[in-house]
């Protein structure tokens, strides 16, 4: 594929009797924003820092514009990486913290000093040369850590959780000013995250770890629309994940109620997984609905009342811009097109494989 900037090809790694990544493929494109997203201990992490150079995988390997990078040190690699603890050095100003790697590369002080004004004007931190770190808010501190990763120019900007020791509003504020960046500058992101609205909002491609596996592999409205195992819909978002039997096509028996659905190919009574989001879920009159419930509990959300109905044994969360209060008696009804049938998940089957265009 033209654009295709790093192949990731049957990376393993173990720490001592714990697999961490197993025979993981995967590539990434030029220009891309990629996340990394899973709970913790799904190996993302890991993989950042297998790809930056501070980690060796036990097998495969990590190939960067068509060359084998494993031997190579992390500062000869084109990939500089941003941590959620930013690692400045609290005693350097913000100029000397930025000019650090420039002056290990025997840069001229003139290129430095353009260097370093071009980046803090990048980060919106322009005059802050003089600083010191301390005297910087959290989100000031993270601008810094990618400004002296920028300056030196890397083809791929690796980023674990950079924003997670932030408060809720700058976090927010900070992923704009990401998205801002990577535009600006043109450059690959690799960004490691756990927070699933972060990786919405912030990317190209979403990679769904779990255990040392790839889940999913997607645009962000492919991972929140489509999951294609109940563990991926799961961590994306809130769903009603309900055991259910495929009777045959277009036809899935939820609860012991037969639902139309829009899904083909799953052979006739296979048991499957049925995905409903909270706010695919339609409350009606009882005798409009495919099931009858009664409303157990309500939260008003702002944009949304949140409601909890107890139907055929199962609690059914509902997003609705309609309010009905505890105690009454509803229909649900749900639109074929928005029940999401998958198989049942095997961990040890989940493939790792980007989609060629």
């Amino acid at each position: 594929m033209a654009n295709k900037l790093i192949d990731i090809v049957n990376i393993s790694k173990s720490f001592g009797d714990n697999l961490v990544l197993d025979n993981l493929n995967l590539y990434i494109r030029q220009n891309e924003f990629l996340t990394l997203l899973g709970p913790s201990g799904c190996g993302k992490t890991t993989l950042l820092r297998i790809l930056g150079g501070f980690e060796s995988a036990d097998h495969g390997e990590i190939i960067f514009e068509g060359k084998n990078i494993n031997s190579l040190a992390p500062n000869k690699r084109k990939l500089n990486t941003v941590f959620q603890k930013y690692a400045l050095f609290t005693h350097m100003t913000i100029a000397e913290n930025i000019a650090f790697g420039l002056k290990i590369k025997g840069k001229t002080s003139s290129y430095i000093s353009d260097k370093i004004k071009y980046a803090l004007k990048l980060v919106n931190l322009d005059g802050f040369e003089n600083r010191m770190p301390d005297s910087l808010s959290g989100g000031q501190q993270q601008r810094v850590a990618i400004a002296r990763a920028i300056v030196n120019e890397p083809k791929v900007l690796l980023l674990d959780e950079p924003l997670g020791a932030l408060d809720l509003k700058l976090r927010q504020d900070m992923q704009y000013e990401l998205i801002r960046l990577k535009n600006e500058l043109g450059i690959t992101f690799v960004y490691v995250t756990h927070d699933q609205e972060e990786a919405l909002t912030m990317s190209d491609t979403i990679v769904v770890m779990n255990q040392g596996y790839i889940q999913q592999i997607g645009t962000p409205e492919d991972i929140y629309n489509e999951p294609q195992n109940a563990f991926v819909a799961d961590f994306i978002g809130e769903s009603n994940i309900l055991s259910a039997l495929m009777v045959e096509d277009k036809l899935v028996k939820i609860l012991g109620v037969d639902f139309p659905c829009v899904d083909i190919g799953f052979g006739k009574n296979r048991p499957v997984d049925a995905v409903i989001r909270p706010e695919d879920v339609e409350l009606v009159t009882p005798d409009k609905g495919i099931l009858q419930g009664i409303v157990s509990h309500l939260i008003f959300k702002g944009v949304h009342y949140e409601m909890e109905v107890e139907a055929n044994n199962f609690t059914w969360l509902v997003h609705s811009t309609d309010m009905f209060p505890v105690g009454t008696n509803v229909g649900i009804y749900v639109d074929p097109y928005n029940i999401q049938i998958m198989k049942k998940p095997k961990t040890e089957d989940a493939e790792a494989v980007g989609v060629e265009e």
